[in-house]
């Protein structure tokens, strides 16, 4: 490994994706390069939904507070099928809140990426450089030499130990790499629409979030923030899509719910809805995140979730590797943790995908005979009344990788963040604990018993006793069976355990995996 490497970490790109991965390297005290080609933020909303597991990063950004501001609680989202009648419905989980955070929203981008950014560039070991755009990546045995040019065309090279591409669906730092994308057989053409609705428009609208599964044109209909609302169009076979960007084909289209007096048109965009993936998320010290990973069709509103999820995943990986310094260089266990973001997340990001295909063919489903039968189906498995299926179901676990070798269904699952009581205080579980690796239990008795045994074999372990408020993590064990969680750096459960022995077991098999 380059001791002598300019940087830690060049991350490519400043989009949410990118600003995630630079501000924890950066919080963890690694020094950061960042450029991006663009020098000011995108002033349109084009990220429209977050969920809890990205306010969980934010929380640990120290960000959460300010982010909050520009959200509001996703509305459920009503499927109406071909003769109008509701088919499904998703929604939130209900109180309390399993993350501490509300399950599902929607955001502005705009002001919450200033936030990102923003934190970004208070870290004074983290290097911001924008209106900069990459030309050349060269790896060696001792890492990566970046070659951009700025605005006036003045080229500048820098020398990164690792380099995160998070420059999005064209990305440059793939292209370089020689990464190629997998087509995952999803590719249709829609309008997105965003408007500000005024009070006659608001007055129109509907309170729910809509996807309208209609064979004539299937539209999805999304409340944001305030009186921004959206509409994800699909086009026809021989529409034009920029001749159906005009302002009066838009009105025209809008017209079941808005006239031009209603509101005003503030972004409109013809999109390709693709369901891409990378074949190899890194090639030697190149790492891929976010757009320049993978796209998916946007039927979940799980788009940024997917890249920020990246950032999380990789980053404290890295962390890791560098935090071993030069004897990282010779240490296999090094490279099958870095390689374990690829598979975790490749296989993440697969599930879903194919969770988010399998509702984009049904909403996009032309043939009205078709359409019905699928209907019919539709409400026969929900026994003929359509009840709530709370979206956060839909994302899958991790299956592969950095969990334990035992067979138990909480492995890779997502583990609580209940609100606790800690020296004196109600707080949320990570701001009273930390964001390391975690054993955490409810039984003083577990805790007694381990004693300091837990710390010899991983000094770097918070043991955990909960004292919380709402029965989060009570229900958590109770559902899987279980005593005490291993938990992840990335709130991941690496392995559930019943006794003192099995805990034992699991830190020393773990130990020898890092």
């Amino acid at each position: 490994m380059n001791t002598n490497a300019d940087y830690d970490v060049a991350v490519v790109g400043m989009g949410p994706t990118g600003c995630v991965a630079a501000a924890r390297l950066g919080q963890a005290g690694f020094k950061v390069l960042v450029i991006d080609k663009a020098t000011e933020i995108y002033p349109k909303p084009r990220a429209i939904a977050m969920d809890h597991e990205i306010m969980r990063t934010f929380q640990e950004l120290d960000i959460a507070d300010a982010i909050v501001k520009y959200t509001e609680p996703f509305t459920a989202s009503e499927h109406f099928g071909a003769d109008g009648q509701m088919i499904r419905r998703l929604d939130m989980l209900p109180p309390p809140y399993p993350m501490g955070w509300t399950p599902s929203m929607v955001f502005l981008q705009p002001p919450v990426e200033k936030i990102l950014r923003e934190r970004v560039t208070s870290f004074s070991n983290v290097s911001v450089k924008l209106g900069c755009e990459l030309t050349t990546l060269h790896q060696d045995t001792e890492g990566v030499e970046l070659v951009y040019n700025d605005a006036v065309s003045q080229v500048t090279t820098a020398r990164a130990k690792y380099v995160i591409g998070c420059d999005g669906a064209s990305s440059m730092v793939r292209r370089l790499a020689g990464i190629e994308l997998e087509d995952l057989d999803f590719d249709e053409p829609w309008l997105v629409i965003d408007v500000e609705a005024n009070a006659s428009g608001m007055a129109k609208l509907p309170r729910s979030s809509a996807q309208y599964c209609e064979p004539s044109r299937p539209i999805s209909y999304v409340i944001g923030t305030g009186n921004h609302r959206r509409w994800e169009i699909m086009l026809l076979p021989g529409e034009d899509p920029e001749a159906m960007l005009a302002d009066d084909q838009i009105w025209q289209l809008l017209a079941r719910w808005l006239s031009p007096e209603d509101g005003v048109l503030w972004r409109k965009a013809a999109y390709r809805f693709h369901a891409l993936v990378a074949k190899d998320w890194h090639k030697g010290c190149v790492f891929l995140a976010g757009d320049a990973a993978h796209q998916q069709p946007p039927f979940l509103g799980q788009g940024m979730c997917q890249g920020i999820r990246d950032a999380v995943n990789l980053t404290w990986k890295l962390a890791h590797v560098l935090a071993k310094g030069d004897a990282a260089a010779n240490d296999m266990r090094c490279d099958e943790l870095l390689s374990s973001y690829g598979l975790e997340r490749g296989a993440h990001v697969r599930a879903l995908t194919t969770t988010i295909k399998g509702i984009g063919r049904y909403i996009c489903e032309r043939d009205i005979t078709l359409a019905r039968a699928r209907d019919a189906k539709l409400l026969a498995d929900q026994g003929g009344i359509v009840t709530s299926v709370p979206r956060q179901d839909l994302i899958p676990s991790l299956t592969t990788g950095l969990v334990s070798k035992e067979s138990h269904t909480a492995h890779g699952s997502l583990f609580p963040q209940p609100r606790v009581r800690h020296d004196g205080a109600v707080m949320l579980m990570d701001d009273a604990y930390g964001r390391g690796w975690r054993l955490v239990t409810l039984d003083s008795a577990l805790v007694q018993a381990l004693s300091g045994m837990a710390y010899r074999i991983f000094d770097d372990l918070a043991v955990i006793q909960l004292i919380e408020l709402d029965g989060i993590c009570a229900a958590w064990f109770d559902k899987y069976k279980c005593t005490a969680a291993l938990v992840r750096p990335d709130h991941y459960v690496y392995a559930v355990m019943h006794s003192v022995d099995e805990v034992m077991t699991e830190l020393i098999t773990l130990k020898g995996r890092l």
